[in-house]
């Protein structure tokens, strides 16, 4: 009850948020949670609010996208799951002497190792935080294996598990991530620890909440990175800076949203209850939500194969790329383009029709050239 005359008893506002977002879910589905992978790739495309809502709502997208005809080969395979895990176990073997002897520690028995265990992801997050506070006032060095944080994101609550978390003497948290992707000769592929990196940095983002009220405590902003050494099975690490992906990721999530605003636009009985629905149903409900496809979904979105399908029957030019979209200006459709670049539509002063036009001549004498030879 409230104890203002005017206001009368009211239900909390995210009390009735988590409501309308099971109810989108439908009531015979488990929530998904958020994990930093997916963070990471709403942060990539803020502006897509079908993701937001989906990812909100705890939605299964690889079941949603199953039954909308569009199944999507996203994801890690099982064998790859496997290798992950195992390498991990290994790295974290014997109370992790592995992975502190990456960090130059060789004596175990001088580490703390806090237990973690709580009920559910509010109270592992809780004990996290007082873990991470009791390990910085003590000034010893401390192992955190698989703690819970926990982030707001478009004002909905997200926990995140990152591998482990080390506290310095000094009151430095470090994230560890541990990958299966083999590190050659000191380097691994670019695009593997661009992934990881932008993943890190939700972590960080995370722990940053939790640094920012205790005392002495501060985040590095470089994460340790352990991979397979060479093609063995043996582990090596790296520091990967991650001040710009932290950067970006946070601009890019203060932008998204909030995900009350999104459900309220939705028609009234919208619903993504893949257990319930036909797949008439969800296919309405998730064309209600407006998207923003690019190619670059495919590699980070359970639902791109039904977005791009849809982005061409719009003839939208956003399907050919962000880049693309951001050079043609006022054109909005690949029919637009096409018809400014043969000279049929289009305003000659504006300069993507201008260039437009002189790469279209430019390929007729390159054909006609062609041809001759």
């Amino acid at each position: 009850m409230s104890a203002s005359l005017d206001s009368g008893p009211r239900r909390p506002p995210q009390t009735t948020l988590r409501h309308q977002l099971a109810e989108l879910r439908g009531p015979a589905s488990v929530p998904r949670p958020l994990d930093a992978r997916a963070l990471a790739a709403l942060a990539a495309n803020p502006g897509c609010r079908r993701r937001a809502i989906l990812d909100g709502a705890g939605v299964d997208k690889t079941a949603l996208a199953a039954k909308l005809g569009a199944p999507s080969g996203f994801g890690q395979s099982q064998f790859a799951i496997a290798r992950g895990n195992a390498f991990e176990a290994k790295v974290k073997a014997d109370g992790g002497r592995e992975l502190l002897g990456l960090l130059g520690i060789e004596e175990p028995t001088a580490v703390d190792l806090p237990e973690l265990a709580a009920a559910g992801p509010e109270g592992r997050a809780a004990r996290t935080a007082l873990a991470l506070r009791e390990a910085t006032a003590a000034g010893r060095w401390a192992l955190l294996d698989h703690p819970m944080l926990a982030l707001e994101v478009a004002g909905s609550p997200v926990y995140l598990e990152p591998d482990a978390v080390v506290v310095h003497p000094d009151g430095r948290w470090t994230v560890v991530e541990i990958k299966s992707f083999p590190m050659v000769d000191g380097a691994a592929d670019a695009a593997k620890v661009g992934a990881a990196a932008r993943q890190a940095a939700v972590y960080v983002l995370a722990l940053e909440r939790v640094a920012a009220v205790t005392d002495g405590a501060r985040v590095a902003h470089s994460v340790l990175l352990v991979c397979p050494r060479d093609f063995s099975n043996l582990p090596t690490a790296s520091a990967v800076d991650v001040r710009k992906q932290l950067s970006v990721t946070r601009r890019q999530l203060t932008r998204l949203t909030r995900i009350e605003e999104i459900a309220e636009a939705l028609p009234e009985g919208t619903t993504f209850d893949v257990v319930g629905c036909s797949a008439e149903q969800l296919a309405a409900a998730v064309e209600s939500v407006p998207h923003a496809y690019a190619p670059e979904c495919l590699a980070a979105c359970e639902l791109a194969f039904h977005c791009r399908e849809r982005a061409r029957a719009a003839d939208v030019v956003e399907s050919l790329g962000r880049s693309v979209r951001g050079e043609l200006g006022g054109l909005t459709t690949i029919g637009a383009v096409l018809a400014a670049a043969r000279g049929e539509e289009g305003d000659p002063d504006d300069p993507a029709v201008d260039a437009l036009r002189r790469a279209q001549a430019l390929r007729g004498e390159a054909l006609e050239a062609a041809g001759c030879r």
